[in-house]
């Protein structure tokens, strides 16, 4: 610690000196002990945005693998088409179906049950009774009564029950007609409609004539008969749902199942750039900042940690299937770490050996395979787990963080204390200083007095 002077000036002057001005230096002076530990801090918070930024993409790193080892991820992902979309589109193809192609022949459409009434006159009231019944059903009877003897009201009647059909009311000029249509498509849902409705204000009775019968769709799937109620189709091929448009007895329409391979290989590329990011943190933080100063976490045990973690995780060979080895889907490693992808081989073992390529990446009880090794690898060294190397490297530096800020905060009680001391004493002696002269002075009064003798000209 240095020295701080105090000029006084002339002692007899009686202007004193400055206090504050003295006390901020022996202050400054006092403060010098915090500098190193201050210099700390900052260079344990450099640390940490490094070590948080490796963190964040070792985070990335392991959400973009998560997708290519989750058994319902991209892996899993299907697509389909169909050779004949007139006849039949496929809708969707989930990640239980399996991969394949599929003949399908479809002899007739699905048909969902309908009847239409007589023509009536909007303006006419009705009375009797109409009953309907959908399939095996009970027979439900609606009496007409001045709730509903219109035609409007009998329709509105119908839709606010539970009758299992739809009423509207068509429209054709002056007259009108009641139509009735299941709710149930097929064969099943076929109507039965019957009753004494007539119109009061002709006494005609109103009749009512099938407009489609309810029917089930019939199809053959590689030659084995299938019907459905409908003609959106999920439950014959499974996780298939395919969508039937026309009839075409004797036309083979073909349904590819594929693997999405598009997906995939953007899945892998992301894994890739995701590594990528990685390894660049790690190698901008063996090098000097834009100024010539080293990186933050420049010779750091924790970057070699970190790199020889991943490259061990990278260079694991899989014991079992065709493909054994990264280098086989097409990634190949650079000279400073990162990685490479050759799109053309990976679509290639994709296309021959894709099995083999979802048991490289998905854990299995039987081997481990190059995805889970990868996850666990992942799991002990980010900041995403309690042990993690990242992690751990954040604790410990939070932990000198808080030694050195509260070694700081100490200082800063003791040098508040004593400021106030300090400020407290150097007032004093300024008011000694100040008061010279008039003691002077007196001391001359007081000699002059005794002596008869006169300093002062």
């Amino acid at each position: 610690m240095g020295t701080v002077g105090i000029s006084f000036g002339s002692p007899t002057s009686g202007q004193g000196f400055d206090v504050a001005s003295t006390v901020d230096k022996i202050i400054t002076n006092m403060q010098a002990v915090e500098t190193p530990w201050k210099m700390q801090v900052a260079t344990l918070q450099s640390e940490n945005a490094a070590l948080t930024a490796i963190g964040s993409d070792l985070s990335s790193l392991s959400s973009a693998l998560s997708t290519l080892t989750d058994f319902q991820g991209v892996l899993a992902e299907k697509e389909g088409s169909s050779s004949n979309t007139s006849v039949l589109e496929l809708t969707s193809a989930a990640t239980t179906a399996v991969a394949g192609s599929h003949t399908i022949v479809v002899t007739s459409l699905a048909q969902t049950s309908s009847y239409y009434s007589d023509a009536i006159s909007g303006s006419d009231t009705l009375s009797g009774s109409l009953t309907l019944a959908v399939g095996g059903g009970t027979a439900q009877t609606i009496t007409i009564d001045p709730t509903n003897n219109t035609i409007a009201s009998l329709a509105s009647a119908i839709n606010s029950g539970n009758y299992g059909v739809s009423a509207s009311v068509i429209t054709n000029g002056t007259t009108q007609r009641l139509s009735l249509v299941s709710n149930t498509s097929g064969a099943v849902g076929d109507l039965t409609v019957s009753g004494t409705l007539s119109d009061a204000t002709t006494s005609a009775a109103v009749g009512f004539t099938q407009g489609q019968a309810g029917q089930d769709a019939q199809f053959t799937v590689d030659g084995i008969s299938a019907t459905s109620a409908s003609n959106s189709v999920s439950n014959v091929i499974p996780g298939v749902t395919f969508q039937l448009l026309s009839a075409a007895p004797g036309t083979n329409v073909q349904v590819e199942i594929t693997n999405n391979n598009s997906d995939v290989e953007s899945a892998i590329s992301k894994f890739v750039n995701a590594y990528n990011a990685v390894v660049g943190d790690l190698n901008t933080e063996e090098g000097n900042n834009s100024s010539g100063n080293p990186q933050p976490l420049y010779g750091s045990p924790t970057i070699s940690t970190l790199q020889s973690q991943l490259q061990q995780a990278l260079d694991f060979t899989q014991s079992s299937g065709a493909v054994t080895s990264f280098t086989q889907l097409g990634i190949s490693v650079n000279n400073d770490g990162t990685l490479s992808l050759n799109t053309d081989t990976l679509q290639s073992e994709l296309g021959s050996n894709y099995q083999d390529v979802v048991k490289f990446f998905q854990p299995s009880g039987s081997f481990t395979s190059f995805g889970g090794n990868f996850t666990t690898v992942l799991n002990n060294t980010g900041n995403s787990t309690t042990n993690g190397i990242v992690t751990l490297a954040l604790k410990e530096n939070a932990t000198q963080e808080s030694t050195l800020n509260k070694n700081i905060s100490n200082e800063e009680a003791i040098i508040t204390t004593e400021r106030a001391n300090l400020t407290t004493e150097l007032n004093q002696a300024n008011f000694m200083l100040q008061a010279i002269p008039a003691q002077i002075n007196e001391v001359n009064q007081l000699y002059s007095a005794i002596t008869g003798y006169n300093e002062k000209p």
